[in-house]
């Protein structure tokens, strides 16, 4: 492929990575995390989604016992 159609393609920048997030996920996350331990949206929202996943396996864990 020439470098040209290559950029075309890749919209000028590096290819793979992630588009975006699902905003089902987010709202679910969100949902969790406010309902559990009573944090506002932004404070949810201020953190990525790794620490929101991992925050959420840990309540999970604790309310299984």
């Amino acid at each position: 492929m020439s470098q040209v159609l290559r950029e075309i393609r890749n919209r000028g920048g590096t290819p793979g990575g992630i588009l975006g997030y699902p905003l089902g996920w987010v709202y679910q996350e969100v949902a969790t995390l406010s309902m559990r331990v009573h944090w506002t949206y932004e404070d949810v929202l201020n953190l990525d989604h790794a620490d929101r996943r991992r925050w959420i396996e840990e309540i999970l864990k604790l309310e299984r016992g």
